[in-house]
């Protein structure tokens, strides 16, 4: 039986070399790839494996081959004890890289069940630690024994301060600079002049002879404001199948609150609407605040983050779901409509994760979309410049069109 794979999309940028090179065995044959592939049964045609290329199959056989076969005892598995599955996480760290390490441990938990050994320090301490892992300990944060909180705790501190590397400074870069740049001024001070844009504003003031351009124009960067110059709230779903937005939407909720002149709010909703504001200085708080799972009801949360706004017009909302709605949809609709005419700039991304194109209900964001609230999917690499365009006051349908994104009608 061919071994397959329940998660293909991957980052190849994101693959990493492995502990233990690769290079070192023996190189395989064209029979010796199919033979990997095919699994056992193969024996006949391609030829037994051994040595090095044999514990690779070995590996791959617990994951990907039958449990049972018709014709013969159980075959591959982990079995229900620690020590074959860390031996096991080992083997696939040493010879996978990353990226692959990643996926195998994602397809372990669904086909294998072994949520419930997560549970425990010393496996903990095993995994490749990244946001899939983070999601599936979120989910089992109610359930998890004291002994291995502190882990459980380390590990999605791990997670966090990688991805607070990787996502801090484009997000603070890109927030800054629209802020900067959306409130201008025609009168500025020598330390206030936009230089680029002023030179492209007074381009028609040319001088050949003195080879030089007459700024009659000037063009200066915003005074920085006393007050927030924008309010942002993050209305987050936090049923089960937007875990891994959860875990993006608190880095980035956490990077903005940082940030003086934005203020940032964070509310995560199922049926219960839950304001995670006072905890942003520290998103592995938020995140093992968050209770994965239940119903739906975005309406009510919709509702209450209409509450917190105070000044629409400066103001960015930004609901994070699937919009598989278990509340009212046609108050939803109602709150949506008020929004926008009040001047609130609301936004509905349907994912914040780079899983590829998510499930949602399509016919609420074609809805929602007529309201004036585009609805689409986003990367966690193109959030920051979303932000920026939204505080930029740009068309964000457009904007969205021009990267790529598709946008429900």
């Amino acid at each position: 039986m061919a071994r397959t794979k329940n998660n293909p999309n991957q980052n190849a940028a994101a693959a990493a070399t492995p502990t233990t090179a690769l290079e070192d065995l023996p190189p395989t044959d064209r029979l010796q790839r199919w033979r990997l592939v095919l699994g056992e049964p193969a024996d006949a045609s391609c030829g037994a494996l051994s040595g090095g290329i044999g514990e690779i199959d070995q590996a791959l056989a617990a994951l990907y081959e039958q449990q049972k076969r018709d014709d013969g005892p159980r075959r591959g598995g982990l079995g229900n004890s620690s020590p074959n599955v860390s031996r096991w996480l080992g083997d696939i760290r040493r010879y996978f890289p990353s990226s692959v390490v990643q996926v195998m441990q994602r397809d372990a938990m669904e086909r294998l069940n072994l949520r419930q050994l997560m549970l425990q320090p010393e496996m903990l301490e095993s995994v490749q630690a990244d946001v899939h892992l983070v999601a599936d300990l979120i989910s089992l944060s109610s359930v998890i024994p004291q002994s291995t909180k502190a882990t459980a705790r380390a590990v999605v501190q791990k997670v966090v301060d990688e991805l607070m590397r990787k996502l801090e400074e484009p997000m603070r870069g890109a927030i800054s600079g629209a802020l900067d740049r959306s409130q201008r001024n025609r009168r500025p001070k020598h330390a206030e002049i936009d230089w680029h844009r002023t030179i492209r504003a007074n381009l028609r003031h040319w001088q050949p002879e003195y080879r030089t351009i007459v700024p009659e124009t000037l063009i200066g960067y915003g005074r920085k404001a006393r007050k927030p110059q924008r309010e942002v709230v993050l209305c987050i779903d936090q049923s089960g199948s937007m875990a891994n937005s959860v875990v993006y939407s608190s880095i980035f909720g956490a990077v903005m609150a940082s940030l003086p002149a934005v203020d940032t709010k964070m509310v995560v909703f199922d049926t219960a609407v839950v304001d995670m504001t006072e905890k942003l200085d520290d998103p592995v708080d938020v995140l093992f605040g968050v209770q994965l799972g239940g119903g739906t009801d975005i309406n009510g949360a919709v509702g209450y983050c209409q509450s917190l706004i105070r000044e629409p017009r400066n103001t960015i909302l930004v609901l994070i779901s699937d919009l598989y709605e278990g509340g009212v949809e046609a108050g939803l609709l109602r709150r949506a409509h008020e929004l926008v005419e009040s001047g609130v700039q609301f936004i509905t991304l349907l994912a914040l994760s780079d899983e590829g194109a998510p499930a949602y209900d399509a016919q609420l964001a074609s809805k929602l979309a007529a309201l004036g609230v585009p609805s689409f999917a986003c990367t966690p690499d193109a959030f920051p410049q979303l932000m920026a365009a939204a505080i930029r006051r740009d068309d964000i349908s457009a904007w969205a069109a021009a990267q790529g994104m598709k946008t429900s009608r």
